[in-house]
């Protein structure tokens, strides 16, 4: 097996920003590099949406510094992180890498059977893109955002917001848990904003208005905005900074960024639903926003994929995906279950907090 042939060597390297789309300074170490294989492989990668900027950059950065693989855009796909889960368990799609922008879907949908174990790798919170040449948008900022937001969407000739299928994507639900916060926070009722763009108590089946609402792919974000197809949208800071949208960064809470307490005990109060067949539907709850990655049980080349996460914790991962500050990366990484580590993760991992496992339940 690959997982036992590969030698995993130390290795200090200098990387120009056209080689890995930022600058790096010279003494970073990228430990576990493999020196060589046994064989070419190829790395496959099944991703959130959001991740289809920088994983492919961390990819072809794994690709330069280890001998005898590859990793083309034809063995990446990136899709909403429900549709990843399903992928591994229901369709028996076969990835070296599987990661969300939800946490708690690789426990409560892959473990124990496809997948041993999670990394939380970082954080970014939900922000809101607008269309800046609109001047309806003209002042908006965290605290306003909300009825200007509304006010504008209301006004003739103004394209509609865009929404993402909660029941596919995270940021579905993300974004109609942004709403109902922003509503209570700054104007009383968590329906104030999420009554203008669903129907639908909030702890049920929230249904897009036709009115307000335009139902796209996130992936398509961008284009969304810049061709004006929308006025405005609510996703991953991450998201927007890599491709240069304007945006709002909302408060804390509102943004799902924040883990105190306080903050949580909001969180916990709000649940929607979303389909899970053709017949039946599941509560999610609203949590802090935090991606996850794992190798799953039958990866195709399981020390691959732990040879990209372990690039992906490392410095190099971390200036790569935390380049402008639109995703905070975390070193140590949060393993759960801290008993299924490989062993070359584990100087990259640390045990989960118990705020966070919690959430899991």
């Amino acid at each position: 097996m690959l997982a036992k042939t590969l030698t995993w060597i130390v290795v200090g390297i200098v990387l120009a920003a056209a080689g890995a789309g930022a600058g790096f300074a010279a003494g970073y170490e990228y430990r576990g590099s493999p020196s060589s294989a046994a064989e070419s492989t190829t790395l496959s990668v099944l991703a959130a949406g959001s991740l289809s900027t920088t994983f492919p950059r961390l990819a072809t950065l794994l690709v330069n510094e280890t001998p005898g693989i590859s990793a083309p855009a034809s063995t990446q796909t990136y899709e909403g992180s429900l549709d990843v889960v399903n992928a591994v368990a229901a369709l028996g799609t076969k990835a070296d890498v599987a990661a969300v922008a939800d946490y708690r879907l690789i426990p409560q949908s892959l473990e124990p059977k496809y997948a041993g174990y999670e990394v939380v790798f970082g954080k970014t919170p939900e922000v809101l893109v607008y269309n800046a040449s609109l001047p309806e948008f003209h002042g908006i900022d965290s605290a306003n955002w909300g009825w200007m937001l509304v006010n504008a969407t209301s006004s003739a000739g103004v394209a509609p917001f865009a929404v993402w299928n909660a029941s596919t994507d995270p940021n579905g639900y993300n974004e109609i848990f942004s709403m109902e916060l922003q509503g209570s926070i700054y104007n009383g009722s968590n329906l104030s904003v999420y009554g203008h763009f669903y129907s639908g108590a909030p702890w049920t089946l929230a249904k897009p208005n036709p009115s307000t609402t335009r139902s796209e792919k996130e992936s398509l974000a961008a284009e969304l905005i810049e061709k004006g197809t929308v006025s405005a949208l609510i996703t991953y800071r991450s998201y927007a900074v890599a491709n240069h949208l304007s945006f709002v960064t909302l408060n804390q809470t509102v943004g799902l960024n924040a883990t105190n307490p306080g903050s949580r005990a909001q969180y916990g109060n709000l649940t929607t639903e979303i389909e899970t067949s053709l017949t039946s539907t599941a509560r999610v709850r609203a949590a802090p926003v935090l991606f996850a990655v794992t190798v799953p049980t039958d990866a195709p080349n399981p020390a691959l994929g732990a040879a990209f996460l372990h690039l992906l914790l490392s410095p190099q991962g971390d200036a790569l995906i935390g380049a402008k500050g639109g995703f905070t990366p975390f070193f140590p990484g949060w393993i759960q279950p801290a008993t299924a580590v490989p062993s070359v993760l584990a100087p990259d991992v640390t045990t989960m907090p118990s705020w966070a496992s919690a959430l899991l339940a």
